[in-house]
């Protein structure tokens, strides 16, 4: 009887489950991968290519706000605002982001003086979400179209500062309210923080300039904080913090800390007399 040879393979169960394993951890590694890079040019996208876009676009409003009046007040500044990610909505809680504003009044300075641009014919409202003026700021190199309202996607995104509904136009007595966004969609206050007390703040509306002079600043406060908003702005989170007496005021709002909506950074500033 011939002897029987038996073979005997040992561990190939153990290395075929091996490389089903190998093979699954190759598939992970290349999703996570592709999906990596699908977020990074999201962030590209989100970052740097609407910030371009907006700056641009907000840029041309500036000069077909110019050409309208027939004008070049321009100092040749551009939006100011560099590179940033993340998404804010800059607006005070409670603010409406529509309907019209309190026309253009007579008014009178923070110091009891008379305008520094006296308008004896006032201009009415303009229109919901149209950009009508025009703010710069030296100190930042900022030059930015400036919008009736504050809603979200048909003004901030535009990389306009929005003026909110109900609160005064440039030049007249009360408080001249706007809000911009500070990182994103041309991020106009993103360094509005590094504006000191006595840095000037000028709006021009249809060839006319009013000169506003920073007076103080709110590093931070909350998002219901309406009282910075009002026709004599002052905080109702941080008493002390704004004014008491009735002037012509402009207000800047944007997010703050950067890259977050948490909290809100607020500029203030008097009309020149």
């Amino acid at each position: 009887m011939r002897d029987r040879v038996r073979v005997v393979v040992q561990g190939g169960g153990r290395r075929g489950r091996g490389g089903a394993v190998a093979r699954l951890l190759w598939v992970g590694a290349e999703v996570i991968t592709t999906a990596g890079v699908v977020v990074a040019l999201l962030v590209v996208h989100q970052v740097w290519w609407t910030n371009r876009q907006a700056v641009a676009a907000a840029q041309e409003q500036v000069r077909e706000l110019e050409r309208a009046w027939g004008t070049g007040m321009g100092t040749g500044m551009g939006m100011g605002g560099g590179g940033g990610a993340g998404a804010d909505v800059p607006v005070v809680e409670g603010a409406s982001s529509g309907g019209g504003s309190a026309p253009v009044a007579p008014g009178r300075s923070a110091g009891g003086g008379e305008r520094a641009v006296p308008d004896p014919a006032p201009a009415p409202a303009p229109a919901r979400e149209e950009a009508y003026a025009v703010l710069r700021v030296p100190r930042l190199g900022l030059t930015v179209p400036v919008a009736q309202g504050v809603d979200k996607r048909t003004v901030l995104d535009k990389g306009y500062a929005g003026h909110y509904p109900g609160t005064a136009q440039p030049g007249a007595a009360g408080n001249f309210a706007l809000a911009g966004h500070r990182n994103t969609h041309g991020e106009p206050f993103r360094y509005i923080n590094r504006l000191r007390v006595g840095d000037e703040l000028l709006v021009d509306v249809r060839g006319r300039r009013y000169t506003y002079v920073v007076g103080k600043v709110l590093d931070e406060t909350t998002e219901r904080d309406t009282g910075v908003i009002a026709p004599v702005p002052h905080s109702t989170v941080r008493p002390g913090a704004g004014y008491t007496e009735a002037g012509s005021y402009i207000t800047l709002t944007t997010c703050t800390p950067e890259y977050t909506s948490k909290y809100r950074l607020v500029v203030w500033g008097t009309l020149r007399s």
